[in-house]
């Protein structure tokens, strides 16, 4: 697989790309600002990363006839689009690199290498009620860990903490859909579904606003 796109619907796509290297060619696309950006990576693996998260989304785009805009975080650390119009997330892990976008709504999605140490750092981004629930397996914590970054990023807003603010129903290690809220900021009460798979040892999810 070197990129998979998966058009969501007419509105939304998301595109999974293999992390790789870049010919100064195949980043014509970019805008003049995130070409400046990218000159100033200096990390090898880092220049990868963002080169290949920047081709996941352009992909994306292509699968809905969209002309790429050029991204830019905002204050919260969030990518928007440079002309205003749509809605994009961004992510890599080891090896992967993915991106989704929308025409109308918030959008969030993660990407994590499925890691044994997550069951000892469970308690930093887990609600007691979850700990309760999830088996004692990478697989199900990281799973819980990427729905919270999803839902986190479709929020937009910092200040918003895995274990006090983001709350998900209870689901197996095998759900392809979580349910999920945020509770005790501004958004209070807003409720996601979030999507997920499983690419070898990686999970990914995805969610709308």
């Amino acid at each position: 697989m070197q990129t998979k796109i998966e058009k969501i619907d007419s509105y939304s796509a998301l595109a999974i790309k293999i992390i790789e290297s870049h010919e100064v060619a195949d980043l014509d696309f970019l805008s003049f600002r995130e070409k400046l950006a990218y000159s100033n990576i200096s990390h090898p693996e880092k220049r990868k990363e963002w080169a290949s998260s920047r081709k996941a989304i352009f992909d994306a785009l292509q699968s809905l006839h969209i002309p790429y805009p050029g991204f830019f975080k905002d204050e919260h650390g969030k990518s928007q689009s440079m002309n205003g119009a749509g809605f994009v997330s961004l992510t890599h892990t080891s090896g992967y690199a993915a991106a989704i976008y929308h025409r109308n709504t918030p959008v969030g999605i993660d990407m994590d290498h499925i890691r044994e140490k997550i069951l000892r750092i469970g308690f930093r981004f887990l609600d007691p009620s979850e700990l309760d629930y999830l088996e004692k397996d990478p697989l199900h914590y990281t799973i819980a860990w990427s729905a919270k970054e999803s839902i986190f990023k479709c929020q937009g807003k910092k200040g918003v903490s895995f274990r006090e603010n983001i709350l998900l129903e209870p689901f197996d290690s095998k759900a392809t859909t979580i349910k999920g809220k945020i509770r005790g900021t501004d958004f209070a009460d807003h409720h996601y579904q979030v999507n997920v798979r499983v690419i070898d040892q990686t999970v990914l999810t995805y969610t709308t606003w």
